[in-house]
């Protein structure tokens, strides 16, 4: 499903820092030290956006992650609830992420990384867990390609040239 590209000028973007690692080159003359920054960015409104920064600095490196993060941000489905439409299962690498419906009163049920990504995607009530690898940025981007997949009622209705009122029963 092809999803268009958001004009992040006109929102107001919170960033969250998961994680910053430290990397080190040997090189002839000695160690070069790099950090990356892997950093999320939302409005908590339906819109989110992940990005990896990399500098020898680190607020450099989270600066980088944040305007990438601003560059890829994309729109999620949420129902009235603050959840999500349906259940569904986000794999990136050997990292999987199951995101299910819940029902209101559930709060945000998820691991540090995915946490980061619902919060700032503005869900309110959800589950999730975390399969396979536990490699936070694998599992973010994981999180990030299950939501970009989400489905509303109102496009598979469309997709299948029958009502919305038909499609839920």
């Amino acid at each position: 499903m092809k999803r268009t590209i958001i004009d992040a000028s006109n929102l107001e973007l919170e960033d969250n820092v998961v994680t910053i690692k430290r990397v080190t080159k040997v090189v002839k003359g000695g160690r070069n030290m790099r950090f990356t920054a892997l950093v999320v960015v939302g409005d908590k409104n339906g819109h989110v956006g992940v990005g990896l920064g990399k500098a020898t600095e680190i607020p450099e490196a989270i600066r980088k992650g944040k305007e990438e993060a601003t560059k890829k941000l994309v729109e999620v489905p949420r129902d009235d609830n603050g959840s999500v439409p349906h259940d569904f299962t986000g794999k990136f690498g050997s990292a999987s992420v199951l995101i299910k419906k819940a029902p209101e009163g559930t709060g945000i049920i998820a691991g540090g990384p995915v946490r980061s990504v619902l919060e700032l995607a503005g869900y309110k009530n959800i589950r999730t867990k975390s399969l396979g690898s536990n490699n936070k940025q694998n599992v973010v981007l994981a999180a990030i390609e299950g939501l970009k997949n989400l489905k509303t009622p109102e496009e598979v209705a469309k997709a299948r040239g029958i009502s919305v009122e038909e499609l839920l029963g």
